[in-house]
């Protein structure tokens, strides 16, 4: 059996329908299904039970399920909110519900990958090169990014990663995010605006070195982050914490004009003012090196923005649907 942390969210969502693809069905699912949105991202899928948070976390640790035939855990369960401003919060779910699943995987030689993030890097002064060695040197600029941090230094100094993977994920995007509201991708959050009004808003640019629009991140469909992520699981000689992106960013202006071409609407950007709570976290510039990822083995090729925004866009939003529909 196969245990999907997170298994109703974002990314867990999507490793259970690949996993599906696959002909798994054998799958227990970890999550609090507490949005009408998470209910509709399991809804087509198929999986042999799911459990609560706090349950799987008590009966994990009672040995419960020391005798249920986990072959792995793909650990994505966490606060994935970027603004979250409770370390404790974080503390608890994100850091010590994270080494609670490593400890448990490592002593029953269990395969286990965890979900790091690229927000581990900050403001990327540092670059943003995935080398074990650097990782006391990243300075985060969010608790979320903290947590992350925490774990990777934690799992390195133990001696985990070599036996775990951390995956470092950019700015994913792509179907099932709908539940994560104000944190899903602006693909998501601008769709209905441009149906609506012809117009999509981006944010204005504080920092002189971009113009408007022209911030530019590391953009990564979901279905990549998964073929990554299901890559290393079937590669249990290969750990530790890698990068997962497309080495390449692009700007959000590139990201509204794949937008309009999808949808074949002429294009009608229009920026506006950034929140203020937002104005001294934001980054201005995102770009995963994968040259370790690509050392390890992994060559396949990442969706080009324009082709997974019109995927996207015409196979998910337009009709409605969710992966499995």
């Amino acid at each position: 059996m196969i245990v999907i942390t997170g298994g109703a969210g974002f990314i867990g969502s999507a490793l259970l329908w690949a996993l599906n693809n696959r002909g798994r069905q054998d799958i227990l699912l970890v999550d609090d299904v507490d949005h009408a949105e998470k209910e509709n991202n399991i809804a087509p899928l198929q999986y042999e039970e799911l459990i609560g948070i706090d349950d799987f976390q008590s009966k994990l640790k009672a040995g419960e399920y020391d005798q249920r035939g986990i072959t792995g855990i793909l650990h994505l369960g966490a606060i994935s909110a970027t603004t979250e401003k409770s370390w404790e919060k974080l503390q608890q779910r994100n850091v010590e519900y994270t080494q609670d699943i490593i400890r448990w995987c490592v002593d029953r030689g269990v395969r286990c990958v965890y979900a790091s993030s690229g927000q581990t890097y900050g403001f990327g002064e540092l670059g943003y090169n995935d080398d074990h060695k650097l990782f006391d040197q990243l300075k985060t600029i969010t608790l979320y990014g903290k947590s992350k941090l925490v774990v990777d230094i934690w799992a390195r100094d133990a001696g985990y990663l070599e036996q775990i993977v951390g995956l470092r994920y950019f700015n994913v995007f792509g179907p099932n995010e709908n539940h994560k509201e104000d944190m899903r991708s602006v693909i998501a959050k601008q769709y209905d605006t441009i149906k609506k009004n012809g117009a999509i808003e981006l944010f204005k640019s504080y920092d002189a070195k971009y113009a408007d629009g022209e911030q530019q991140r590391d953009f990564v469909y979901v279905k990549d982050a998964v073929d990554a992520t299901l890559w290393f699981f079937d590669h249990p000689e290969i750990n530790g914490v890698y990068n997962v992106g497309t080495g390449i960013a692009r700007s959000w202006n590139d990201v509204a004009n794949a937008m309009f071409a999808a949808l074949n609407m002429p294009p009608n950007i229009q920026y506006v003012p950034m929140p203020e709570v937002l104005q001294g976290k934001y980054q201005y510039y995102t770009l995963a090196d994968i040259t370790k990822l690509r050392k390890a083995g992994y060559t396949a090729a990442f969706r080009p923005l324009e082709t997974a925004v019109k995927e996207y866009i015409q196979d998910y939003l337009e009709p409605h649907k969710h992966l499995g529909e």
